[in-house]
């Protein structure tokens, strides 16, 4: 269980309860009966929701992991001015709410660079959301290559959590955030790096290689 979760599923916890012993109480009353009914699927979703399991890492020094659990949604060549002042290549993830949401380190290294940006909230799939939706950006120094990660907000999921900052030391498959209800996760990389996935790829955080920086 992600600990982020911890205090959305408690609340929704004491509110099940609540109307759950004002139902009975009542007599069974249809209104709060219903409504305590719809609550229990909420908690259960969300106990669901905010799943962390565990991942195998792989062990290749050279492979890039995939920082997040969705579909692979585009793979182009684009100029990314913050990080790495340059034309690097671009893996789309998104996360639909049946996702896992925690998101992964996928390189060792140390953080170089973060920012947080905020912003609307259209859709996460729709393209433009990488460019105008709120978002948090963590550059990553690599011990074979650099990776820049974008945590992206969608029009249901409101809240990023992003636990790493600037100078911190990071290892591969670590949790370091996670997107609540719905996101995108955008992986940036430098263009000689032999991407592994294809659009319309699943992906799951911290244990598909998104690519390799040595081909082989």
């Amino acid at each position: 269980m992600a600990k982020e979760g911890f205090s959305i599923i408690l609340v929704m916890l004491v509110f099940a309860l609540i109307l759950s012993v004002g139902a009975w109480v009542n007599n069974g009353h249809l209104a709060l009966t219903i409504s305590a009914a719809v609550m229990w699927i909420l908690f259960l979703f969300t106990i669901y929701f905010f799943r962390d399991p565990q991942r195998s890492i792989p062990e290749n020094p050279d492979a890039i992991i995939s920082a997040a659990d969705g579909t692979v949604t585009a793979i182009e060549e684009i100029y990314e001015p913050a990080f790495f002042d340059k034309k690097v290549t671009c893996v789309r993830i998104f996360l639909s709410i049946f996702n896992v949401h925690v998101n992964r380190i996928p390189v060792n290294g140390s953080v170089e660079y973060f920012d947080y940006q905020r912003g609307k909230f259209y859709a996460a799939y729709r393209k433009v959301a990488a460019e105008e939706n709120e978002q948090t950006l963590v550059g990553i120094k690599g011990e074979h290559c650099d990776v820049l990660v974008k945590q992206i907000v969608g029009a249901i999921a409101r809240r990023i959590v992003c636990h790493v900052r600037t100078g911190h030391k990071v290892t591969r498959g670590d949790r370091f955030g996670m997107i609540k209800f719905g996101s995108c996760v955008e992986m940036y990389m430098p263009s000689d790096v032999k991407i592994s996935v294809q659009k319309g790829d699943k992906v799951r955080g911290g244990e598909t290689i998104i690519g390799y920086v040595h081909a082989e």
